[in-house]
This record gives structure tokens, C-alpha cells and sequence, in this order.
């Protein structure tokens, strides 16, 4: 018996609201429909924006799944009643959405993950603000902590990412002319995302990101002749070339720094398209001899990790340098992810960062300094 097909995920990808990622959707959505394909709109957040709501009009919606949640009324996105319709292609505003508790899941995107896996195509948009590794950098660009996060390999698995652009002068004149928020929530929006130096940060930010997403979902490309022809492969009697992956290690202590460690290190493996491990070390007692507190941190972090597609381990050894080192060679690990010590912090101390790097000297060891705000005035 065959396995059912999974469904198509494409991606709209934008900076900010207002950039046109939502009527781009359902404008793609009304082109469906004209080309006799079954197309839903399994979620759309209109915002009072005519333009964008008149953009629905002849779209078969499915109704909302209504939730209560401390005496409030709150609609979510129906996916059972999704699942029951069984479009070709369901439409989703707002990809990084957080549910309701209460609801089945806990995100939207999880949601989403139920459709394809069902066979139903999905078109979404979402902000590049809301992709898990950028989250300290996007904090460090503009001050806000994006609470609404999408782990990196949701994105990876999408079959296309089309990036939604538009100049940070024109978006600011969409937003001065009301078409993006109301005018009351306006000079509020001018002082948050919408200064023009951040916006332009956050555009670069997508473009780079629309670009790596390009690029790692082009094919292979075979060598051509002059004639056009594709040119058959070379015979050869060679040993065959063993593939060389990158392999990054994180060291995950109970510090606060380790979220940040973590994101960082696997957005360097995306890139590098390498294998991630993210450990901790007990000693050779229990590690229930761990304080509470320390114990729970850890747990945190290495759930955080899973949660990004990264394998973690929890490794016995009283030398942390020394299990460090010999669980990187015997993994080949190709680079090690240290935070930078903090006075005072234990385990990770400058001086086992100095035998780390002492014991694993074939080994690239990176120091990632904890990133703080600037607090000058522009």
C-alpha cells in the first residue's frame, strides 16, 4: 500500500505587515479558482483593509472553530472541519500564529503541518521576524522580542519561499495613509517596527533569507555541452569521494545564554548544511545531584533544541573539556559552540574554554559573546 501523497507548502515571505504578503496570497488564491482547482480559505485575517477583503469575495471560506478561554470567545482556524472538506489547496493568513489554549495545538503551523500531511496543499504567508534563529538578531535590530517563532526546518521543508517586497519608503506611505493600520495605532506602529531604519534592516534580513532558500532547494545541475546537450558522465575507475559534512557541537549549560547558543549554531549548520549535536554533561554522580533550578533549565534547553530538528545527548564525565573534546572527535565534529563565560558562572568557567581549546586544537572552536541592545540614541 502506498503511502498518501503530502501535501505542497508554499511560503509568501515578507519584513512587516503591509508589505502585500496577504493579498498576494488571495490573489494566487482567486487564480486557482479561475483554473478550476478546489481552493479554500482555511484562515484570513482581513485587518479592515478593503482592498485586501475585497480580495476574497467568490472564495469558499470554512467557517472558524469557536474557543473559549477565560470567559472570551476567541476563533481559531477549523482544521478538523479542513480535513473533513478536503480541498486541493487550503489558504492560511498569518503562518506564526499561537492558538488559543485549548485549542488541539498549540500553533497554527502545526495545524498546517496536519493538512499537508493529509494531502492538502497549503499557501501561508509570515514575516522573516518570526523564523526561530533569527530571534536574538531580530531582538538586537529592533528592541522586540518576537514571541511568535516558526522552528527553521518548517520553512526548509517548504517547496517554495517567494519573497514579498516592497521599499521601506513605500510601506511607510501605506501606513501613513491608513492602509495597514488604523490611524489611532499608527504613530505607536512609527515607533516599533516602522522606524525606516529598521525596516530596512528587516527587508535585508528577508531578502538574504529568501535567497538561501533559493538556494537550497536548486536541483542538481548537470554540466552541459556547447550544443545543449546534456554531457554523459566521465567513466571512471577512482575511488569513490567520501562526502565531508560539517558537524557542530553545542555545549548546553543552565544558563540563560544557551537559547541564543542554540539558534545561533543552527543557523550556522543550515547554512552549512551540517549535522548539529547540542549536549550537556553530568557528572559522574547523578545528575538529579543538580540543583532543581539547573536541572529544569537544561531539560528547557534541550527540548528547545529538539524542537529545532537538533540531536542532543546527555553525556556522563567529571572533565567537562575532556568529554567535550573526545565526544567531538569521536563524532567528527567539525566545530565547537561555546558561550562566552560570565564572571562568576559555573561550569563554564574561561578556564574551560582555554582547555577546550587546548584538547581539541584540530577542531574549530567558536566563542559566542552573549548580544546586547545598544542603548545610544540614534
Amino acid at each position: 500500500m502506498t503511502e498518501p501523497r503530502r501535501g505542497h507548502l508554499k511560503i509568501l515571505l515578507g519584513y512587516a505587515a503591509g508589505v502585500g504578503k496577504t493579498y498576494r496570497m488571495l490573489d494566487e488564491a482567486q487564480e486557482l479558482r479561475r483554473q478550476n482547482v478546489d481552493v479554500v480559505i482555511g484562515y484570513f485575517e482581513p485587518h479592515a483593509r478593503k482592498d485586501t477583503i475585497a480580495k476574497a469575495e467568490g472564495l469558499e471560506i470554512v467557517p472558524r472553530r469557536k474557543v473559549e478561554y477565560r470567559g472570551a470567545i476567541f476563533e481559531e482556524m477549523d482544521t478538523d472541519a479542513i480535513l473533513e472538506r478536503h480541498p486541493q489547496v487550503c489558504v492560511v493568513d498569518e503562518f506564526a500564529h499561537t492558538n488559543v489554549p485549548g485549542s488541539p495545538r498549540s500553533k497554527r503551523w502545526e495545524d498546517v503541518e496536519l493538512l499537508l500531511d493529509n494531502g492538502i496543499d497549503v499557501l501561508t504567508n509570515m514575516n522573516v521576524q518570526h523564523l526561530e534563529s533569527l530571534n536574538d538578531h531580530i531582538w538586537q535590530v529592533t528592541g522586540i522580542r518576537v514571541r511568535e517563532t516558526i522552528p527553521d526546518w518548517v520553512m526548509k521543508q517548504a517547496s517554495e519561499v517567494v519573497l514579498i517586497d516592497l521599499t521601506p519608503q513605500a510601506l511607510l506611505n501605506r501606513l501613513q495613509r491608513g492602509a495597514v493600520y488604523p490611524p489611532d495605532k499608527v504613530e505607536r506602529a512609527l515607533q516599533n517596527f516602522f522606524k525606516e531604519s529598521t525596516l530596512v534592516a528587516l527587508r535585508e534580513l528577508a531578502l538574504r533569507q529568501t535567497a538561501h532558500e533559493v538556494d537550497v532547494r536548486q536541483p542538481d545541475v548537470f554540466q552541459t555541452d556547447v550544443a545543449g546537450g546534456a554531457t554523459p558522465p566521465t567513466p571512471s575507475f577512482s575511488a569513490p569521494d567520501v562526502e565531508i559534512r560539517d558537524r557542530l557541537l553545542i555545549y548546553i549549560t543552565p544558563d540563560p545564554s544557551s537559547a541564543a547558543l542554540i539558534r545561533r549554531a543552527k543557523r550556522v549548520a543550515d547554512y552549512l548544511k551540517a549535522d548539529c549535536f547540542a549536549v550537556s554533561i553530568e557528572g559522574q554522580s547523578s545528575r538529579h545531584s543538580l540543583p532543581p533550578a539547573d536541572r529544569e533549565a537544561i531539560e528547557r534547553h534541550l527540548n528547545f533544541a529538539r524542537n529545532l530538528h537538533i540531536e542532543t545527548r546527555m553525556l556522563p564525565g567529571a572533565d567537562v573539556a575532556k568529554t567535550l573534546a573526545d565526544f567531538a572527535r569521536l563524532h567528527q565534529v567539525t566545530q565547537i559552540f561555546l558561550a562566552r563565560p560570565r564572571r562568576g558562572f559555573f561550569p563554564l568557567t574561561p578556564d574551560l574554554v582555554l582547555r577546550v581549546v587546548r584538547l581539541a586544537r584540530d577542531i574549530q572552536v567558536t566563542i559566542v559573546a552573549e548580544r546586547r541592545r545598544s542603548t545610544k540614541l540614534s
